[in-house]
């Protein structure tokens, strides 16, 4: 027998035990397993009784959920035809600094009383938990649906106890949602012709989820210069993804300022250049590089500072991402661009990190297949970093606007209050690093054909 018969002798034996394998576990109805719904009972009992822990420890911390709060006057607001802009909210006087969009989908709060409104906040943003590790593990290539559900609920017990979740939920922000958004529409089979949508919408809440669509738009780019050249049909599904995320992004927000002329008109002539609305710069809970940077040169205003290592941060990211997505490393790709959005925006709140969820996920898979020592070790370093809130150690003056500590610190504070930011530039280090140790590794083309283009992306991640 030749080599090659030997070798699809040898393949065919393996996939009769798979199929043997399968047929054992798998009941005659189709059904899960008893073993398998035992572990998916045990999983779901875990996460529930998580889940619920958590819930009462918010209660005992007195969470006050103040931003579901301003979302909820910001729906008023607009049922009234009030000045959206003008709205200073809750007696902490906050402002409104979403798109008129995101106003409009705060309206169905107003139906709520306050009570019902934190409970179904809450809640929710507990399901959207389970959602967003779903999605993760799906895309660091957990295909098969029922392992995939028992691993995310063992998952998620664990990690809505990190701060930027825990932070999420105090405040009752929309971080998850989006984050939901980006990944549904970033974990589709090529073929998906809804693919695209989500992060429009996404970007239409909030602008910072636009740079998906920039990602994909290079990454599509670069391909269709390669299949025209090849002699193929340059059209691909990146540069789709790209188009579809733009034209739902336009189309929700020219219909936004069809309802909301003047609301719309004065964020984007002038709210959306007001970096400083949300809150000040030099923050603690500001872990963007412009946070950063006023903290390091205890300035409120780092200035052209802040522009020049954004810029550089942008580009680096960028690349990284786009380069991870060719090579259909696209857990890589997803993870640094997110990251790459936070570190680049004036505002990245603490609790805008929850994507270090999909980060943790994808560093605790590397580190289980690689099985190297010193990337278990950072990744260990990482999730210690987001367990342990040691950005609040340090002196923090909260919404004070007389008292700021944070621009006087010493070196081990600056250290400290800069954690989340510091660990996002090792990240994208250690993506491009990877990236490097791969070179040699041919670029794998677009494929044309979802159910195809799906498996090698798996098969390269």
């Amino acid at each position: 027998m030749t080599t090659q018969g030997r070798a699809a002798a040898n393949t065919d034996e393996r996939l009769e035990q798979d199929r043997a394998g399968h047929d054992a576990q798998t009941p005659p109805d189709g059904g899960v397993a008893a073993p398998g719904r035992r572990r998916l009972l045990i999983a779901l009992l875990v996460c529930l009784a998580s889940f619920s822990a958590f819930w009462v420890a918010q209660r005992l911390a007195g969470v006050t959920l103040l931003d579901v709060m301003v979302y909820r006057a910001e729906g008023w607001t607009v049922r009234n035809g009030g000045d959206l802009y003008a709205l200073e909210a809750t007696i902490h006087k906050l402002p409104t600094t979403y798109p008129p969009f995101a106003a409009l989908l705060f309206t169905p709060l107003t139906l709520l009383g306050v009570p019902e409104m934190r409970t179904f906040a809450t809640g929710f943003n507990l399901v959207l938990v389970l959602a967003v590790v779903h999605l993760s593990l799906r895309l660091v290539g957990v295909e098969r649906r029922s392992q995939r559900l028992v691993v995310a609920l063992w998952v998620a017990a664990l990690l809505v106890w990190c701060e930027p979740v825990w932070t999420t939920l105090r405040y009752g922000q929309i971080n998850l949602l989006l984050a939901v958004l980006v990944l549904w529409d970033l974990t589709r089979r090529p073929g998906n012709r809804w693919a695209g949508i989500g992060i429009g919408i996404a970007a239409a809440i909030k602008l910072t989820p636009a740079l998906f669509a920039v990602m994909l738009a290079l990454a599509g780019l670069v391909q269709a210069v390669r299949l025209a050249r090849a002699g193929q049909q340059w059209w691909n599904p990146w540069l789709r993804r790209s188009v579809l995320a733009t034209v739902t992004f336009l189309a929700v927000t020219a219909a936004s300022w069809l309802v909301l002329p003047y609301d719309s008109k004065r964020f984007w002539t002038e709210m959306v250049f007001a970096a400083s609305r949300p809150g000040q710069a030099e923050d603690t809970a500001n872990q963007s590089l412009r946070g950063v940077l006023a903290r390091l040169l205890h300035t409120a205003d780092p200035g052209a500072a802040y522009t020049v290592v954004a810029a550089l941060v942008a580009v680096a990211g960028l690349t990284v991402a786009v380069v991870s997505l060719l090579r259909a490393r696209d857990a890589w790709a997803v993870t640094c661009c997110a990251v790459t959005a936070l570190l680049i925006s004036p505002i990245s709140w603490s609790h805008h990190w929850v994507w270090i969820v999909p980060v943790l996920i994808l560093l605790g898979a590397e580190a289980r297949r690689t099985r190297g020592a010193w990337f278990r070790a950072g990744t260990a370093g990482m999730a210690v970093l987001f367990f342990s809130f040691a950005l609040w150690w340090v002196p923090h003056a909260g919404g004070s606007a007389t008292s700021r500590p944070e621009l006087d610190q010493n070196a081990w504070q600056f250290m400290l209050s800069a954690g989340y930011t510091l660990a996002g530039l090792a990240f994208l280090a250690v993506a491009a690093r990877r990236l490097r140790e791969n070179r040699h590794h041919a670029r794998v083309p677009v494929p044309r054909q979802p159910q195809a283009g799906r498996a090698q992306a798996v098969a390269n991640e």
